[in-house]
């Protein structure tokens, strides 16, 4: 079977100006304390691809403009909308006030696998990903609407912080 590579142009990819127009997805990330400039870039990267809202980045996160940034996310820093805040769990009372679910993507004992949650038709959900070593903070995830567990089946249980943003995003924009 012969199947030929589409190229750049053929993509029809949008400008940063577009994709800033193009309608809600109702997704926006929540980055509590990640420490890689390069999983932050990917992050942003990610959403790009997916859609996402915007992205919060919080704490510790590096914010652009950022070489380790830019070199993983490939300019998409300049497409998805983007703000620092200091306390994570301030931005989530904040965002639940405003009509927001929020959702912590960490192994927890309530937590709901991925692939059974079910998205409310016009609900927005903040999903909240956490530090490379700790994790999302226990605060957060105490004050967060539910927590999602991407299921694994290896002897690690671990998966890099922007490789969950990409398995949680695609499933939420199946």
């Amino acid at each position: 079977m012969r199947d030929r590579k589409l190229l750049n142009f053929e993509l029809g990819r949008v400008t940063p100006e577009q994709y800033k127009a193009l309608p809600d997805s109702g997704i926006a990330l929540i980055l509590d304390n990640i420490r890689s400039a390069h999983n932050v870039g990917s992050a942003f990267r990610t959403a790009d691809a997916f859609k996402a809202d915007k992205i919060w980045l919080c704490g510790i996160c590096a914010v652009p403009p950022s070489a380790e940034i830019h070199k993983s996310a490939l300019g998409a820093e300049d497409s998805v909308p983007w703000e620092h805040r200091s306390d994570t769990l301030a931005l989530v009372r904040e965002l639940q006030a405003d009509g927001w679910t929020v959702l912590s993507v960490e192994q927890t004992e309530k937590a709901v696998e991925l692939q059974t949650f079910e998205t409310a038709a016009g609900a927005r959900y903040a999903l909240v990903f956490g530090n490379e070593v700790d994790g999302v903070q226990q605060e957060v995830v105490d004050a967060s609407d539910g927590a999602l567990v991407i299921p694994q089946h290896g002897t690690k249980h671990s998966l890099n912080v922007s490789v969950s943003i990409g398995v949680v995003l695609w499933q939420f924009r199946r």
